[in-house]
């Protein structure tokens, strides 16, 4: 299932970049964080306001958007 609605778009934040449900978390921010080999769990508990499907939803931003 997609978790795509979680990906929000808007010209006021983070200038326009795709975010993470209207907060100041970009999508790339996650990518970059996945990137150095962060686990779901340490951007979990370095973030806590965000959520794992957070996490998948910008997985698969990314594949769609590659």
């Amino acid at each position: 299932m997609s978790e795509l609605h979680r990906i929000t778009t808007n010209p006021q934040l983070c200038g326009g970049r795709p975010c993470i449900r209207n907060m100041r978390i970009r999508v790339k921010d996650i990518l970059d964080l996945l990137a150095s080999d962060a686990s779901f769990e340490e951007i979990l508990e370095d973030y806590p306001y965000l959520e794992a499907n957070d996490i998948t939803a910008s997985l698969q931003y990314a594949a769609r958007h590659h």
